[in-house]
């Protein structure tokens, strides 16, 4: 049986899986794992060339499990997505050809370059872990996991994402540029043959179902939960928001602490892991007002401003 140590010492062999072909960006990978455990997606959203495409690769190749990759281009079919029935001449049959979501993982690459109606073919498969096809639903093999990039300074030949599809994402993360050092070591270690062809799966489908059924029961005390309620609510209700976060986002929160707290070897949620996490799992969730980007402030300000508003509740 898996039990939380389990869960601790196999997110280390990932973590340091991946660390063989990215330099740095621990925080990163150990956010991505969380999103794994809850079999969440991600976004990850940062300027060409920082690693995003490899980072999701190196994850993907890491697990023992299916990986397809889609490159979204603005002529993109919702059925290159999902799939089509074809008519099988020999046999006078339509016969259901899947398309690249039929997999364990999927990385969708540069997602915000499809139009409306190929980025909506996705909804489905996120959130209900399914696809309908000609009228027939088909179940999408577990775990299912959409690993996303885009760009968010080239608008030219973009489609934004919608907010239906944006607060599917359980959480959007940021790469950001590299150190000196960190710079310095990637260009040593791919001076020769590429680290992500070495690469090889360390866990296996499996055993990441099992540590994901575990994490759910990792405890949150009343406290804890009342306090990751409160700083959602408190987003909807802030002066500078005109759409704050979905009670899916409650729910994401409160997963996401349980898996992050059992990566660190605890089988308790501490008020410390909702308020750290809360800024990965809610940001990309709020619409804020016109006059607030007019002012030059954003989405990460007015999450850091409730987070630092909400008490944080102590042991009496």
């Amino acid at each position: 049986m898996t039990t939380i140590p389990d869960i601790q010492s196999t997110a280390k062999h990932i973590r340091d899986n991946v660390a063989q072909v990215i330099v740095g960006k621990a925080t990163v990978i150990d956010l991505a794992l969380v999103a794994l455990l809850c079999e969440g997606h991600v976004l990850f959203e940062d300027v060409p060339g920082i690693g995003k495409t490899t980072l999701a690769k190196a994850l993907a190749k890491s697990l023992d499990c299916s990986f397809r990759r889609i490159q979204f281009t603005p002529d993109l079919l919702p059925s290159d997505v999902t799939g089509l029935s074809v008519y099988n001449q020999k046999t006078q049959a339509f016969e259901f050809r899947p398309g690249p979501v039929m997999a364990q993982i999927l990385l969708a690459d540069e997602i915000n370059r499809a139009t409306p109606r190929t980025q909506s073919a996705l909804l489905e498969a996120m959130q209900e872990r399914q696809i309908t096809v000609d009228g027939e639903t088909k179940f999408l093999p577990r775990p299912f996991l959409v690993l996303a990039t885009q760009n968010p300074i080239e608008l030219e030949g973009t489609f934004p994402l919608p907010e239906a599809q944006i607060d599917r994402f359980f959480m959007k993360l940021k790469l950001g540029y590299p150190t000196e050092d960190e710079e310095n070591a990637m260009l040593v270690r791919f001076q020769g043959d590429d680290p992500l062809a070495q690469l090889r799966a360390v866990v296996t489908a499996e055993s990441i179902l099992e540590m994901q059924r575990v994490v759910r029961s990792v405890r949150v005390e009343a406290s804890v939960r009342d306090y990751a309620i409160a700083i959602v609510r408190a987003t909807r209700a802030h002066q500078s928001v005109e759409l704050g976060s979905s009670p899916r986002g409650s729910l994401y929160l409160y997963h996401a602490a349980q898996a992050f707290a059992a990566l660190h070897g605890r089988d308790f949620v501490l008020p410390d892991d909702v308020k750290y996490l809360t800024p990965f799992i809610i940001t990309h969730r709020l619409i804020i007002s016109a006059q607030t980007r007019l002012r030059g402030r954003d989405a990460e300000q007015i999450v850091k401003e409730v987070v630092d508003a909400v008490p944080v509740p102590v042991e009496q």
